[in-house]
């Protein structure tokens, strides 16, 4: 199993106090009561431990088995692939910056789906706008970043209906274009500037976002629901 490259990335983002905030409130949004969840593509479980500290119960899968075994040392449970859950398993499955990693995402789409219970709902968080693909894409493995549209399309073809679509952090849009243009060739991010935009910009962003998400946004999330049962 080919080892994740951006474990580093995913460290310095742990001081993205805001965002992970901002995504931690998204995912609970959707949570209803007595539903079993799943964090698809854990990480290092920063999303899944914060969760659970609220008191949802959580299970994961991450392949990559370093930060697998960082998710066990927090007292998750994690498994190295979706399919090593029994069908319907789950009512909620969320997949924040995961989906862009996977070459077939339609066939990613459709195995979760098979995990998820008749009205199973599904949050998908990626990476938007193909003209920001930068450096730091290239670093983490991602194999595109989505429109609203190619995300769409990508769900229906492995069977979800789509309830709800938003881009978001429209003011990531030029950050990300400068970081492109002038940002470390490595793909590396400086922990400092990333710092700084979470503290000062972001929430402004997320103001702006309530008025252009429709159209622009460095990411973009969408929810999906299982209609059709498992098949």
């Amino acid at each position: 199993m080919t080892a994740y490259h951006g474990t580093d990335n995913l460290e310095v983002m742990a001081c993205a106090i805001n965002y992970n905030a901002y995504l931690t409130d998204l995912v609970r949004a959707q949570i209803r009561s007595g539903d079993r969840v799943l964090d698809l593509g854990a990480g290092i479980g920063t999303f899944a431990r914060r969760l659970a500290s609220l008191g949802y119960h959580v299970d994961c899968v991450e392949p990559d088995r370093a930060q697998g075994a960082s998710i066990a040392q927090l007292g998750l449970h994690n498994e190295l692939s979706v399919e090593d859950y029994a069908p319907a398993s789950f009512d909620f499955v969320y997949t924040l910056n995961v989906l862009e990693h996977i070459e077939n995402d339609v066939a990613a789409l459709q195995a979760i789906r098979s995990r998820l219970a008749p009205s199973g709902r599904l949050l998908i968080y990626v990476p938007a706008l193909p003209f920001l693909f930068s450096s730091m894409d290239v670093k983490v493995g991602h194999e595109r970043r989505y429109t609203a549209d190619s995300l769409r399309k990508a769900a229906l073809a492995a069977g979800f209906s789509v309830s709800f679509w938003r881009y978001a952090d429209s003011l990531g849009v030029p950050a990300t274009l400068v970081y492109k243009w002038f940002g470390d060739a490595s793909g590396q991010i400086n922990e400092r500037a990333l710092i700084a935009y979470d503290r000062l910009a972001f929430p402004v962003s997320l103001l702006i976002d309530r008025v252009v998400g429709r159209w622009m946004g460095k990411n973009l999330w969408m929810l999906a629901e299982n209609t059709g049962g498992n098949g």
